[in-house]
């Protein structure tokens, strides 16, 4: 049976839909009314498809760079991973973290690693500390598309720089920009209230030591106020990760030491739950 295309009573269905010959009511839709379609809605966030990484921290000191990070990943409400890492040696003298969409991230990471080290034997010595903050920039921006889609990755880096001989930190926004920072920084959903608390803590004397006690703090008053952070985990022994940059190269904290350090952190927040106090002058 074929529509009457010539009825002239009332009709209850549009004359577009009577006009398509085909089987599927699909088709018919997406030809005449796409956006009814549940695909034109698209998802409710990109944070329901893919677990999101979050919050990373860095500052410098007076022999270096400190940089740490988190260690849960979310997806949505849910907690994808408790103990996901997020903070990376790039090379000798460099570290990145990631935020943003995590398996985006750690393959710009992965991508990244293999472009600093392609260009040293190529080259036969290492991009400067510049050079490696705009390589990663490229790298960004070649995500552009996945970010305007709401697959965002945002990283932090920071190193060495062997020609003025000291630490230094780069921020970046989607678009691949650039920005050098100066004393310390923090990306990620929790990055407000980390950065908040950097400013009460931080001094350019501090020690290598120093920078990773403030690093601790800052993470465990990120997680105090921002549900997609996580905080240190006693029960199952789950700490940042935490990777200093000095002259003589990247190394992560060990576990046995960044222990004692959040033992100590945690210790003192049985006493002043809102953290260390700023002593006014």
């Amino acid at each position: 049976m074929t529509a009457d295309l010539n009825f002239k009573g009332p009709r209850l269905v549009p004359f577009d839909l009577l006009a398509e010959r085909t089987s599927s009511f699909c088709d018919v839709v997406a030809r005449t009314q796409p956006q009814l379609l549940p695909a034109a809605r698209g998802p409710a966030s990109s944070a329901d498809l893919a677990p999101t990484a979050t919050t990373i921290v860095a500052l410098t000191t007076a022999d270096g760079v400190v940089m740490a990070g988190d260690r849960r990943a979310t997806m949505g409400s849910l907690i994808a991973q408790r103990d996901i890492q997020k903070v990376f040696a790039a090379d000798e003298f460099s570290a990145v973290g990631i935020a943003g969409s995590a398996g985006l991230a750690i393959e710009v990471v992965k991508l990244f690693r293999v472009e600093l080290e392609h260009y040293e034997k190529i080259e036969g010595a290492p991009l400067t500390l510049d050079g490696k903050a705009n390589r990663l920039a490229v790298l960004i921006r070649g995500n552009l598309g996945l970010a305007l889609q709401g697959f965002v990755v945002i990283p932090l880096f920071a190193g060495w720089d062997a020609e003025c001989g000291r630490g230094r930190i780069f921020s970046y926004d989607a678009t691949g920009g650039c920005y050098e920072e100066t004393g310390f920084h923090s990306v990620g959903s929790g990055s407000v209230f980390a950065r908040g608390a950097l400013k009460k803590l931080y001094r350019p004397d501090f020690t290598v030591s120093k920078g990773v006690q403030a690093a601790v703090q800052a993470l465990f008053d990120a997680a105090d106020d921002d549900s997609a952070t996580g905080g240190p985990d006693l029960a199952r022994q789950i700490y940042p990760v935490v990777v200093t940059v000095t002259q003589a190269g990247v190394a992560r904290v060990g576990e046995a030491d960044l222990a004692k350090v959040t033992n100590l952190v945690v210790a003192s927040r049985q006493r002043r739950p809102d953290g260390p106090e700023a002593k006014l002058a």
